[in-house]
């Protein structure tokens, strides 16, 4: 598949997390209180699974495995706001067996190679260690989001997810300058001014409150 192609679907996987970071801040700023608009979830969900497909075809498994952890987290939180829901069940079904088919199709015809994930002549060992430590740590903000909308039964988007994101876009920016990736470049300086941003939000909304 021509590089142009696969560098298309992963910019725009990342204008998508991108824009519901956008769309995210822009109502927050205006409601002056974090807000988490089921818009945000939708357009995670579109993005994963685009990104799932970029990291698939550059043979990264440290992106694979990011968006896996975090794809079904965004489906529940539409869940959780009852927007999953009244989407056709042919869309449900799909978006939920589609990362399990592309992986055992790739793998069943030869075209997916699970020791070439962990042995990539283009990644060395100590930076993919560096991918995967910094996509896991990204990802635990999303299961701490999920824990936490789980338990007040609500989806939020708390502060602790703000901070564990400026953490996790800080790795994965050093990690994509050393892999020379400028699609997680691009999305992640663009959301970690954002994530910052969302910091003093909540610490005005707080101030507010008392």
């Amino acid at each position: 598949m021509s590089n142009w192609l696969i560098y298309g679907i992963g910019f725009l996987a990342q204008i998508l997390f991108s824009g519901r970071l956008i769309v995210q801040w822009i109502l927050s700023e205006k409601s002056k209180k974090i807000v988490t608009p089921s818009l945000f979830w939708k357009l995670s969900l579109l993005a994963s699974f685009l990104l799932f497909v970029y990291g698939y075809l550059r043979d990264d498994f440290a992106i694979m495995l990011g968006q896996a952890l975090t794809y079904f987290i965004y489906v529940r939180n539409l869940q959780l706001q009852g927007e999953w829901q009244k989407s056709p069940k042919i869309i449900q079904w799909f978006l939920l067996i589609f990362p399990v088919i592309i992986v055992f199709y790739g793998y069943n015809n030869g075209e997916y190679d699970v020791d070439k994930l962990f042995k990539n002549e283009a990644i060395p060992l100590w930076l993919m260690l560096l991918g995967i430590i910094s996509q896991i740590l990204f990802t635990l903000r999303f299961i701490y989001q999920w824990m936490y909308s789980e338990k007040t039964k609500t989806s939020q988007l708390p502060v602790g997810f703000w901070r564990m994101s400026v953490i996790g876009a800080s790795l994965i920016l050093t990690y994509a300058i050393f892999r020379e990736d400028p699609v997680l470049f691009v999305g992640h300086i663009a959301g970690l001014i954002i994530y910052v941003r969302n910091i003093f939000i909540w610490k005005k909304q707080r101030n507010g409150a008392t």
